[in-house]
């Protein structure tokens, strides 16, 4: 049995167990949130390093990009100086494969036409290859970057913009404390309606789905969200909230869709290796394992 880890800083009321069998291994997966604790999930990675086979750290990143170039946040590194021998996963190297692998699958397979439907990406930075692939299916993306992450009320709406923005910010946001931008803790349970009207002129909702539920207005009738990291009583909410289709862009492993470390970190445990793979690496073995997102249709099964 492979065991899977995922430290999180978000909150632990989130935390689920669950075995799961691929390609005939069963792996043991187990995500523990800290409630923001730094100084518990410090401990944690040091605690269980060398016990299981891959951590996957959630409610932050280890690097983001800018035009390919990968910046390692200073906050999180923190967290692991002191793990040796357990390889960590953050899930910024899978989902640079996966979320595209997954649009241009559904796109192939005639499940959905992206073409000239209007989309708001709650954050491109994060998410860029996610962006790109829907521009590259015909999709009218806007970047709500600064909305949701600054506060600022200014929409992006093109790839050339995001990127300057992503050459400009995330060298600086990579210093900062990830709690000044992103929901940890009890964070992750507070809502604040944000600029609802990005949410209701838009045909389909993407990205962090944290970011999603904090900003979401309460009632969305007809909307598409594709995301992850679902809890089965997210998943209640979005249809008592005129939701039409949740897609999870991570399998459902026993009601839960996890988060792309935890997924990261168990196609690293499948390979045996003790760092991240290449963007190939993980393409083939999203090929391999027949790897599929899990779509719920709210409402009727329409096609979009």
């Amino acid at each position: 049995m492979l065991r899977i880890m995922s430290i999180s800083l978000g909150s632990s009321q989130r935390d689920k167990v669950s075995d799961v069998i691929i390609d005939g291994q069963t792996l043991h997966i187990e995500r523990k949130g800290t409630d923001g604790d730094k100084a518990l999930a410090k401990e944690l990675f040091h605690r269980y390093d060398g016990l299981v086979d891959a951590f996957g750290m959630g409610g932050t990143d280890l690097y983001l990009f800018a035009d390919e170039q990968a910046y390692a946040f200073e906050d999180s590194f923190a967290l692991i100086k002191d793990v040796k021998k357990t390889p960590v996963l953050d899930g910024s190297g899978l989902k640079r494969s996966l979320e595209p692998y997954i649009i241009k699958r559904l796109v192939q397979e005639g499940k959905f036409d992206f073409a000239n439907k209007k989309v708001l990406h709650m954050c491109g930075v994060d998410r860029y290859a996610l962006g790109k692939a829907l521009v590259e299916q015909g999709a009218q993306v806007t970047f709500g970057d600064l909305v949701y992450g600054v506060g600022i009320n200014v929409p992006i709406h093109s790839l050339t913009a995001l990127r300057r923005l992503a050459q400009l910010v995330v060298p600086i946001l990579t210093k900062l404390p990830i709690n000044w931008f992103y929901p940890t803790g009890e964070e992750q349970n507070t809502k604040v309606i944000r600029h609802p009207e990005y949410f209701l002129q838009n045909d389909i909702i993407v990205g962090d789905f944290l970011f999603i539920k904090k900003f979401m207005p309460d009632f969305l009738p007809g909307k598409y969200i594709i995301t992850n990291t679902v809890t089965a009583q997210d998943r209640e909410m979005l249809a008592a909230s005129g939701i039409k289709m949740l897609l999870t862009v991570t399998p459902n492993f026993d009601g839960r869709s996890f988060g792309t470390n935890v997924l990261e970190a168990m196609l690293v445990a499948l390979a045996g290796r003790k760092q991240a793979l290449t963007t190939t690496e993980y393409e083939q073995m999203l090929y391999r394992f027949d790897i599929k997102p899990d779509i719920t249709y709210f409402e009727n099964k329409e096609q979009l």
